[in-house]
């Protein structure tokens, strides 16, 4: 292990402590209540933006600027909403299903895990190894503004999504409604979505390893993904993540918050722009751009379904079918004659 990565484990470590110690202290001081910790134990979601805040947005921030690079909150955005929901758990005002919080305990557990397994392994087993492509184009773009909007565009905004599709996990410690039909539904859509998420993201894994491998060995490239969940959907690893969040927003919905759909709508928003910026990406390399081009046309965005036929892929199909007949034909003819 090289001494930046050793170095970024200690600073991931060590960062969340700060609202730890102050959970365990104002929320949970035991028999020592002041009226600061009432007020603390009197809001829930008021204290945990705060704490989010504080110890998200402006010390990851100042990090990121200290070090020249924004990485933490590329690594904290799969293992927050784990910390959200056990907050909730775990708050003194918390009221729930035993059922229904072990599932979901249990379920985004797997999700964290998923998510976290999907970014070391993008990484290379690194922490702290490099910047997100998008925000490296945004520090070009905003030049010496930089500093300051990166506080607006990485982190506050994450705040809002984050804190917006972790409604539901307030939703299931605010009630002690049984267990119902609706659960169920709701934790088969999560699984669902985990899954397909799981398999789309290992496979253009084995994607991106197999063409970097391809080129060091001096060998032609594949230009797309197009076999598995991706002949079906542009971005299914994407379609999978939305759905575990809307199979999440089922347990608000049956406990009454409805209105905590805003969470997984800002969550679509999030990602069509992040889905705009990756085509554009696509397009921009000139050894994908033709068939990137091709792969738009005749694949659904987000939504796995059937692939549709363009005039270039029958010609295509035509002329892989045709070519090889009519060569096979001219040999033995020739072959006939001699």
């Amino acid at each position: 292990m090289g001494g930046g990565s050793l170095k970024s484990m200690v600073i991931a470590f060590l960062i969340p402590l700060p609202s730890i110690f102050f959970y365990l202290f104002f929320v949970h001081p035991g028999g020592n209540a002041t009226p600061f910790s009432s007020w603390c134990t009197a809001h829930p979601l008021v204290l945990a933006n705060l704490l989010f805040l504080l110890n998200v947005d402006i010390i990851f921030w100042l990090i990121g600027l200290l070090s020249n690079y924004h990485w933490l909150m590329d690594l904290y955005r799969t293992i927050i909403p784990l910390m959200l929901l056990h907050y909730y758990r775990a708050h003194p005002v918390a009221v729930t299903d035993t059922a229904r919080s072990t599932v979901a305990v249990a379920l985004t557990w797997v999700w964290s895990a998923r998510l976290t397994h999907n970014y070391l392994r993008r990484e290379g087993w690194e922490l702290g190894k490099r910047e997100d492509w998008r925000i490296a184009q945004m520090r070009v773009k905003y030049g010496k503004t930089w500093w300051w909007i990166s506080f607006f565009a990485v982190y506050l905004s994450q705040q809002v999504l984050l804190f917006g599709i972790c409604l539901p996990m307030y939703a299931i410690h605010s009630s002690n409604k049984p267990w119902s039909i609706w659960d169920l539904m709701a934790s088969a859509a999560c699984i669902v979505g985990i899954v397909i998420a799981f398999s789309a993201d290992t496979q253009l894994h084995e994607f991106v390893t197999t063409n970097q491998k391809m080129k060091q060995q001096g060998k032609p490239t594949v230009p797309i993904l197009d076999d598995g969940l991706w002949r079906y959907s542009r971005h299914p690893n994407y379609f999978g993540e939305q759905l575990w969040w809307w199979g999440l927003y089922l347990f608000a919905w049956n406990l009454g918050q409805r209105w905590m759909f805003v969470g997984p709508l800002l969550n679509i928003l999030w990602f069509g722009y992040v889905t705009v910026l990756v085509e554009r990406r696509m397009l921009q390399q000139e050894h994908r751009a033709e068939a990137y081009k091709l792969y738009q046309r005749s694949t659904s965005v987000w939504i796995p379904w059937f692939r549709k036929t363009v005039p270039e892929e029958q010609e295509q199909r035509r002329t892989t079918v045709w070519i090889p007949w009519f060569l096979k034909t001219i040999t033995e003819s020739k072959q006939k004659e001699t």
